[in-house]
């Protein structure tokens, strides 16, 4: 286990680059520090930080926070049609669909430019652009806190649902995430092409996994900030999904609003939500949503997490004033 640091700034390991501190800081690379960390006394408060693409801190941290950066792709399994791929949970996730390209591996190429580690690829069951992790994932490996010791837990044990996952629920604080196993395919590739946006992108275009990666990169670029130019977590709350007959009463008193087909409903995008009720641009200090995409929340500069999370309550509020629809946050927020 590398050096303590105390009283130390997650400002530059988080995309939000809030000021807040971590009363102590420790940076694991291997398997065996990890468990010494985890072995932490006298309060045990610890705190999990992967790729910080996906939390907002509102406050200062009393205990230790262990920042996971175990590194390593390796192939386990192979057949004529797939590769079966084990990744430490410290990769950065576009690095790792960066490698599969290189290797020619299809399946997570409409995956790329999705910030943050492999390890938090799990927890938040990532998806874009007409796939989600589920579809490629085998297995996880997790470390249990209380005994150190690592389960294996399949995809349907995982319980991946939209954006949510047994870790955010049942498993919540209770271990870490150390490597996952992916299932990607050989060529000939099946490929995802028919969301919209993807498919305007290919038009007259060839079809492969590296064109498919370049299209989705150029639709993310255009659509969110680059963290490293603006602070910002990406869409900072899910889409709601509603029931068909709550969704049609809503579209009589809204005749435009824009909705997509969902297993367990229909699904409504919350950016058009927030756009209709005129925070697409708004700023308030340097905290503020982005004028571009009013579901991205932003920090111009020196916003604590404190001043976005309240614009993030004024949103919310709003919204259900005028929609009675309660938007839920997609990013951490502790």
């Amino acid at each position: 286990m590398k050096a303590i640091q105390y009283d130390h700034s997650i400002r530059p390991y988080t995309t939000f680059k809030v000021d807040a501190r971590s009363a102590q800081y420790v940076s694991v690379d291997s398997l065996s520090s990890l468990k010494e960390a985890l072995q932490y006394r006298p309060n045990g408060a610890i705190r999990i930080l992967g790729g910080g693409s996906n939390m907002l801190w509102r406050k200062n941290y009393p205990g230790r926070t262990i920042h996971i950066n175990l590194k390593g792709i390796e192939k386990v399994a192979e057949t004529d049609t797939q590769v079966s791929v084990k990744v430490q949970a410290g990769e950065n996730w576009h690095e790792f669909v960066l490698w599969a390209l290189k290797n020619d591996l299809g399946g997570i190429e409409n995956l790329a430019l999705i910030p943050g580690s492999v390890g938090a690829a799990p927890i938040q069951n990532i998806g874009a652009y007409g796939v989600e992790l589920k579809e490629v994932m085998e297995e996880c490996t997790f470390l249990q806190k209380d005994t150190l010791t690592e389960r294996v837990l399949s995809v349907a044990d995982c319980q991946l649902n939209y954006r949510d996952s047994i870790f955010k629920n049942e498993l919540k604080g209770k271990g870490v995430v150390t490597s996952v196993q992916f299932r990607l395919a050989k060529s000939p590739h099946p490929l995802h092409t028919s969301y919209g946006a993807l498919e305007n992108q290919l038009q007259g275009r060839p079809r492969t996994i590296q064109s498919v990666a370049e299209a989705v990169i150029r639709i993310r670029q255009n659509k969110l900030p680059d963290p490293k130019q603006i602070g910002n977590c990406g869409s900072f709350f899910k889409n709601p999904i509603l029931s068909l007959s709550r969704f049609e009463a809503l579209q009589k008193k809204h005749p435009q609003l824009p909705s997509y087909p969902s297993k367990t409903g229909v699904k409504v995008p919350a950016a058009w939500l927030i756009d209709q009720l005129g925070f697409k641009g708004v700023r308030r200090g340097d905290a503020g949503v982005h004028p571009k995409q009013a579901l991205v929340l932003v920090n111009h500069g020196n916003a604590t997490g404190a001043e976005i999370w309240a614009l993030a309550e004024d949103i919310q509020k709003a919204v259900h004033a005028q929609f009675g629809i309660a938007l839920e946050p997609e990013v951490t927020c502790y």
